[in-house]
């Protein structure tokens, strides 16, 4: 269950960096970089953080041929995702939903305390999409009044209290995964926000 949800999320995360490369009219080398660094850049940080040498992609071609495929079947259904905003939010938030219990469940694997858990979870679901965001020559979503970061940490909390009520694993990462998701979609149609703080003038 665990390897299959990491290479969902991977696809997943692919998927997002292609369409954010088509919709960027970049070359075919562009929508494969953007694909990998959106699906790898925040599992790579995470392993640089807890020390996992070399870093996970680097030992298993599964995340490669995910990706790869991924980016494939992004520029196949490219005409499918007619409403590029809209796919690019659907996968993005899959991965978000995915990565976020990824970097959970990595850090539990070193005995972490939960709170350093939880920040590794929105590092692995975050900051793809910010390399992605930057080379695609956007403010990263993190940065914006977009609620984005904040449902990766309450996913987290949301695990660690059906993790000490000992609900089963799997059902623990169907309701995180939903939950995340669902915070997520809501807070885009509904337009919630975090309040800004502004220079005085």
């Amino acid at each position: 269950m665990f390897e299959f949800l990491d290479l969902l999320g991977t696809m997943a995360f692919a998927v997002s960096g292609a369409l954010v490369a088509m919709e960027k009219r970049l070359d075919l080398f562009g929508i494969l970089s953007l694909s990998f660094v959106t699906a790898i850049g925040g599992g790579t940080l995470r392993d640089v953080v807890i020390g996992i040498s070399p870093v996970s992609w680097l030992t298993d071609l599964n995340y490669f041929f995910t990706i790869i495929a991924g980016t494939i079947l992004a520029i196949i259904f490219r005409k499918k995702f007619a409403f590029l905003r809209m796919s690019l939010l659907l996968f993005d938030t899959i991965g978000l939903a995915i990565f976020t219990l990824i970097g959970i469940e990595k850090g539990m694997g070193v005995g972490l305390h939960p709170i350093i858990c939880i920040t590794l979870g929105t590092i692995t679901a975050c900051f793809g999409g910010v390399i992605r965001d930057i080379l695609g020559n956007d403010i990263p979503v993190i940065f914006r009044k977009e609620i984005y970061a904040t449902v990766c940490i309450v996913g987290g909390l949301v695990y660690y209290a059906l993790f000490y009520l000992h609900v089963a694993k799997d059902v623990n990462y169907l309701v995180t995964s939903g939950a995340i998701v669902a915070i997520r979609i809501l807070a885009v149609v509904k337009k919630w926000s975090l309040p800004q703080v502004k220079m005085p003038a």
